[in-house]
This record gives C-alpha cells, structure tokens and sequence, in this order.
C-alpha cells in the first residue's frame, strides 16, 4: 500500500514532469517581465521594462540600459558645462574639437535628417532657442536686431565634421548646438542595443514619451503605448493607442513645453527659416524603426506642416504620422498608420 504522503509525492513529480515536457514541446520557457523605478534622466522620468528568461537577466538588462542612458546624457547635455558638448559649443568656433564617436555619430545623423527635411530639423537653433527663453522670462517679444544676429549663427551647412579624425568645427562664431529633437531618440536606440546585449528578449523604454521596444512582452503580446490627447492632459487622457513591436515612436508638439509671452503661448520648437516657433500643429507622433529617425522627423514635421510633413513622410519606407493639428484637433494620418492603431 502507497501511503498518502507518497501519493502527494508521486502527484508532484507527475505534474512537475508534465509541465516539463510542456516547455520541452513548446520549446519556450515561461518569460520574466522585470520594471525599473522612475529614473530621472535627460530633462525628463525613464522608465524601461525588460522581458527576459529569468528575473537577473532581466534585471541586468535594465542596469545596462540605464547605465548607457546617463553615460549619453552626459555627451549630449548642453546646459551642463562639464559635458562634452558644451565643450564644442564653448570651442568649436575657434578650432576643431575631438569628441566621443557617439557624439559624433549623432550630429551626422543629425545633418543627415537637416538635409532629408530641407533644415526643417536643425540641431544649429540653439542661440534661437535662448534668444526666445530669454525673452519669454523678460515677458517681451524678440526684436529683428537680435534675431538677424541669431540668423547668422544658425544653419547645419555650419558644421563641419572630420570623419578621420573625430572632430567637428563651426563655420560662424557663437554657433550652440541643441540636441534637445533627436538625444531622446538616439538615446532609447542605444538603451535598447545594450538590453539585447545583456540577454533581454524584449523591452521597451521610455523617454519621457519617447518610445523605444523590441521583442515582445511576456504574454507574447506587442507593446501598447497611449498618445496622449493635447487638450486634456490634466486628466491623463489618452487620445488613441498604438500597438507597436520593433519599433520607435516619438511624439513632439506644445502643449507639453512652450513659452508664453504675454497672453500667447509659443511652441518650444522653432522653424529656423523664419525663427518664430512652430504653431500650426499641436502633436506629431512618428512611427518607424530607429528612434532617432522618429525623434527628428517629428520635430521636422512640426515645423513643415501638415501637408508638407505627410508628404515627406510618404516617402519613407516603414514610416508614418499621425497628426493633431492646433485648434480643432483635427487628426490626419499616413496611408498606413492603421495597423498600428487599436480601435
């Protein structure tokens, strides 16, 4: 006679067996989500998920990922002036300066997407930028004699990059680089690289709404983010979701960050060809593979326009747009920004 204990025994081992040949069968392994706290980075709160095969991979992936994000952030900061690039900025003027391959690696990709937009996206629109924060803090307008001085010191054909050497130069004085539309970007591509690197079979990271994923979550399901409604961000609505796997989407407008001089309020994105801020559209999110092409095309688009950004973007292979414009909150979207929408 099989006494009860041995019977729960025999039970056990049945059922631990059975499961075993389940995943043997299957062959997959139950996967482990593993969420970081809020970190605050680059001017914003991160936050990034790691699926992996178990808990310490899992962990290791986000501690890399996190690791990278502020090593970055300490390049690509110009308000802090032990960074690097407020090094170029100080310098780059008077003689070429030797950087880090990743910063130099950002600002080719960044002339890339100046010439791909005609200068709708430029990282040269620092001294604009200033010029308008200045001005907003005094609660008075920008006066032509400032912004013609402004318009000499802006322009991405200013500079000048030594691929041999890994230095970059100005063509003008007071030239200031901002990497504020693609750093968020090219950052969360970076994370990402090191999460896989470190056993991650899936992930997402968050850049204060600058998205990045891979993979797939745990429950073998894509990677659902909201794009929030610009007219009721106190409520934390959200006005459409999309479903995403391999991909980066970035969200630019200004109902999040903008000036305000007076009664009016002026976006933090400025057209550098006509130096007043950008409008016409209140959200642009882009949809597409790297998040760097996604971060500097919706900044790009802000300043185009509607017409003119859905335009450029049909171009594009594996890109779309979804559009918000300013004042009726019209939508507009891609010929096939569908598929990642959940209705």
């Amino acid at each position: 006679m099989i006494k009860t204990g041995q019977k729960i025994l025999l039970i056990i081992s049945a059922v631990a067996i059975i499961v075993l040949l389940l995943i043997f069968r299957t062959g997959k392994a139950p996967l482990v989500r593993a969420d970081s706290a809020n970190v605050v980075v680059m001017n914003t709160i991160a936050k990034i998920i790691a699926v992996a095969p178990d808990e310490q991979t899992a962990q290791n992936a986000i501690e890399a990922a996190i690791k990278k994000i502020k090593h970055l952030e300490n390049l690509f900061n110009r308000y802090d002036p032990n960074s690097q690039l407020s090094l170029v900025n100080r310098q780059a003027d008077k003689e070429p300066v030797k950087i880090d391959k990743e910063l130099f690696v950002i600002l080719q990709r960044s002339i890339y997407y100046s010439k791909l937009t005609d200068g709708a996206f430029d990282i040269t629109v620092g001294p604009l930028v200033d010029l308008w924060k200045k001005c907003a803090e005094a609660n008075s307008m920008p006066t032509d004699e400032p912004l013609a001085q402004v318009k000499k010191r802006i322009g991405y054909d200013k500079i000048l990059l030594d691929a041999n050497q890994f230095t970059v130069r100005f063509a003008a004085e007071a030239m200031s680089l901002d990497l504020g539309a693609i750093a968020k970007g090219f950052v969360a591509d970076r994370a990402i690289e090191e999460m896989k690197k470190a056993g991650a079979l899936g992930g997402l990271v968050d850049l204060g709404g600058q998205i990045g994923c891979f993979g797939l979550t745990e429950k073998n399901g894509k990677w659902v983010i909201g794009v929030q409604n610009p007219s009721k961000l106190e409520a934390g609505q959200t006005i459409l979701k999309l479903a995403l796997s391999d991909s980066a989407a970035a969200t630019s407008g200004d109902y999040r960050r903008h000036y305000k001089i007076g009664n009016k309020q002026f976006s933090h994105i400025f057209n550098p060809a006509t130096e007043k801020s950008a409008d016409t559209l209140s959200s642009v999110t882009i949809i597409t593979s790297s998040g760097t092409a996604a971060d500097a095309l919706a900044t790009a688009v802000s300043v185009m326009g509607a017409e003119r950004g859905i335009e450029l973007i049909e171009k594009l292979p594996n890109t779309e747009a979804i559009i918000i414009k300013s004042g009726n909150e019209e939508m507009l979207e891609t010929s096939k920004a569908e598929r990642f929408i959940l209705r």
